[in-house]
């Protein structure tokens, strides 16, 4: 689809044909040096920042028309009483009047390649067409307008570009300044007299309406000079800011395929995370599965199976990460779920048990909703249990992947299947069940039900067993598939 973002800020830039060979199109592909290679989201992001760099460089322009308006006010004059040309209020009014407009159209989004271009043309020609009105405002020759102070103002507006992170506005800036300058002095020389007012002497240029070549020389290398030099700034400051927009982009598509904190991790590490990389911590791990659902699969058209499963996982994941849990993996219809493994807790278990009672007493009333609506309505189950387990990255080099491993883990995908044998809905190992009551965790309702020496597929010895959840009145309706 189409970025329409970068089409309002940008028109030209897709419009341009380099064949064309106009002098606009060979300018627009100069002055927008924005990556076309850039993921879309990411280009929408500068286009957003862009835009609010142009609104700033708008209030700064507002300001500086405010204080030179101020001091011409308050500041005695300097012109002759009897002069009939008074150019700085036309030229403070008329510039007033174009950053007005120009303001508008930027927070509208509306500035496009043409009118930043007018933009820089309109800043450089007012200053250049105020200097050289100097000499008839104050009766002198043309070469009088060449000692005008005025020029410094330049380098603010060169300046000003930089806020856009776009070194060749800033070059374009720098460029026509000193284009500018070099056609006063031009216009000087060629005025009537002139030629005569040139001078090797420093004195007399400094002391008088003379003309040093050298010294007006100076002025343009130094325009050119700090042009070049913020250009460069420029570049490298855009350049750290793609990366850097491309960095939080990439930060944020992780948060949404891996749990927040893993994200942060692998964000964060200080070197690539290499295979192996990984550590050990205390840990829960819980597995949650919906009853029937292979049966449903093999019967329902798979938009009702998707609605089935975003129902579910709409109410499971925010009761999750309310109680600090924290999706290592979907499985089809079920989830992963560690608590204390991506992020050290001291509350690990005691986590585990609330978000298992929670999690059980949400989903059975969404069971209900659906029964009551005549809708496909399956069951749940869950298995907890906790202990050392192992955190790190595992894979080849060419598919890497972030894992929760250990007994822990497997036990907990175990106890789980073995809900539908013991007819429950949840259970956890006691071990688990008792170091949350050391941490703090009390059971809703009073002691849950212990199930002693259970012989459980895949463990190899007995386990004793805290019931969590009782089967619900209709479970034979809903036998595991």
């Amino acid at each position: 689809m189409k970025d329409r973002t970068r089409e309002r800020d940008y028109p030209r830039m897709e419009q341009t044909n380099p064949r064309s060979g106009t002098v606009l199109s060979w300018l627009g592909q100069w002055l927008d040096q924005h990556d076309h290679a850039l993921p879309a989201r990411v280009a929408r992001a500068l286009a957003d920042l862009d835009r609010r760099s142009e609104i700033l460089i708008g209030w700064v322009q507002a300001a500086l028309i405010s204080v030179l308006g101020a001091l011409y006010l308050v500041a005695p004059g300097t012109a002759p009483t009897d002069a009939r040309f008074h150019p700085v209020p036309w030229a403070l009014g008329l510039y007033a009047g174009f950053t007005v407009v120009r303001l508008v159209l930027a927070y509208r989004g509306r500035l496009n390649l043409v009118l930043r271009v007018l933009s820089v043309l309109v800043d450089i020609g007012m200053l250049m067409l105020t200097i050289w009105s100097f000499h008839l405002q104050y009766g002198q020759p043309a070469a009088f307008y060449l000692k005008a102070p005025t020029l410094l103002y330049v380098f603010i507006f060169i300046a000003l570009r930089a806020l856009t992170f776009a070194p060749a506005y800033v070059l374009f800036t720098g460029l026509v300044a000193a284009a500018g300058w070099l056609a006063l002095l031009s216009y000087a020389l060629m005025a009537e007299g002139g030629a005569e007012l040139v001078t090797h002497d420093y004195v007399q240029y400094m002391t008088s309406a003379r003309i040093l070549i050298g010294g007006e020389v100076d002025r343009v290398v130094s325009i050119l000079i700090v042009t070049l030099v913020l250009s460069v700034a420029v570049a490298r400051a855009r350049q750290l800011l793609f990366n850097a927009v491309g960095d939080q982009a990439a930060v944020s598509q992780l948060s949404r395929f891996f749990a927040p904190e893993v994200a942060q991790q692998l964000s964060a590490a200080d070197e690539l995370l290499q295979s192996g990389d990984g550590e050990q911590r205390q840990s829960a791990a819980m597995f949650i599965d919906l009853r029937g659902f292979t049966t449903l699969a093999s019967q329902l058209p798979p938009r009702e199976l998707i609605d089935i499963l975003r129902g579910y996982q709409s109410i499971a994941v925010p009761v999750i990460h309310r109680h600090n849990g924290s999706i290592t993996t979907y499985l089809g219809d079920g989830i992963m779920v560690t608590f204390g493994a991506t992020k050290a807790s001291s509350h690990y278990c005691a986590d585990a048990m609330r978000c298992g009672e929670a999690l059980l007493q949400a989903l059975a009333d969404w069971q209900s909703q659906r029964q009551a609506q005549g809708l496909p309505a399956p069951g749940v189950g869950i298995g907890v249990d906790s202990g050392t387990v192992t955190c790190g990255v595992i894979g080849d080099e060419g598919r890497l992947e972030y894992a929760i491993i250990g007994n822990p883990v497997n036990r907990a995908a175990k106890l789980q299947n073995h809900t539908k044998r013991a007819s429950v809905r949840g259970l956890a190992s006691e071990a688990c069940f008792q170091r949350a009551c050391e941490q703090g965790y009390a059971p809703r309702g009073g002691a849950h039900r212990v199930l002693p020496d259970c012989r459980v597929a895949g463990v190899t010895d007995p386990m004793a067993l805290v019931v969590l959840g009782e089967a619900a009145p209709d479970a034979a309706a809903h036998a595991a598939s």
